[in-house]
């Protein structure tokens, strides 16, 4: 056994939530396409340097989805007559990876609980779906419902912090105004959906940045977005991590370098809390090695 191998061997185990079910479904040309996991977990599972343990998460229940969605919304996202929109189709049996998806945030949040981090690698993403509406690729509201999961077991505050480059709009749609729930996004703006140009509600915290905004300042804010949770007091973290304001992203115009996601990582291993990251979005070609960068930070001393 080699140095690397030993040490990994030391470390404790970060639980990975994946299953390579969630591969299952794509449409040609669209940016959200099973390359994006298929690759991470090739990758992840070659390195040394973050010791993890890969699970299979459970689909969730309608229970907990209700809290967030109406059943009128589970109906129809069970038996699409249409897509939901054009960036999100309705693709043959989209209810059971949305299920698997939102059933890992869940798993994630309970790993949390119990180990300290977790993190879910699962598609689709969950940031953009609202109570009523599927959309930005996303049909259920994954870290809202495990946010709202973690309240209704006696977590007296939660924080959420959203680094994707995109608003978390159907996130701050299902928390506004949730009693001791802190939702706080940094985003491209002006960018897809058009949203979180101002705070809203008690309780959910907007930093938009402009495109093209150099990496320190990005990083600057993200601080400033945790900072501001960090006054909160949260007794948990829950993170949106998309992966999408690297410079090299497709569908944005953002300039975080693979290193940003490392700083990103330590600066949420700086909460000491139970935290779950959850994956949004990321589409570039190198999603593997930002994913790798930031469960470097958010292990790694």
């Amino acid at each position: 056994m080699d140095s690397s191998m030993a040490n990994a061997d030391m470390q404790v185990k970060l639980p990975v939530l994946y299953d390579s079910a969630c591969a299952g479904y794509h449409q040609p040309g669209h940016p959200e396409r099973p390359q994006r996991v298929l690759a991470s977990r090739e990758h992840l599972g070659r390195q040394k340097d973050v010791a993890i343990e890969w699970l299979t998460p459970e689909p969730a229940a309608d229970s907990p989805l209700l809290l967030a969605h109406s059943q009128e919304y589970l109906d129809g996202l069970s038996n699409p007559d249409a897509d939901f929109d054009g960036d999100t189709p309705a693709y043959p049996d989209i209810d059971a990876h949305a299920r698997r998806s939102a059933g890992a945030s869940l798993n994630a949040l309970d790993l949390a609980i119990e180990r300290g981090r977790s993190f879910s690698m699962m598609r689709p993403p969950g940031h953009h779906a609202t109570p009523s509406r599927a959309m930005g690729f996303c049909y259920l509201s994954n870290i809202a419902i495990a946010a709202l999961v973690a309240r209704q077991r006696g977590f007296q505050s939660v924080a959420i912090l959203d680094f994707d480059v995109h608003h978390g709009n159907g996130t701050e749609a299902v928390v506004r105004d949730c009693a001791n729930i802190w939702f706080a996004s940094v985003h491209q703006s002006p960018c897809y959906p058009g949203t979180g140009l101002r705070d809203v509600g008690d309780n959910c915290f907007n930093y938009p940045v402009p495109p093209r905004t150099h990496a320190q300042k990005h990083l600057e804010v993200i601080e400033s977005a945790a900072g501001r949770l960090r006054e909160k007091n949260p007794d948990i973290l829950l993170v949106s991590a998309g992966f999408d304001a690297y410079k090299g992203d497709p569908i944005a115009q953002e300039s975080l370098e693979i290193d940003d996601f490392h700083t990103i990582g330590r600066m949420i291993r700086s909460f000491n809390l139970p935290t779950a990251s959850i994956l949004e979005g990321g589409y570039s070609d190198d999603l593997p090695l930002l994913i790798h960068a930031y469960l470097k930070g958010l292990t790694n001393p």
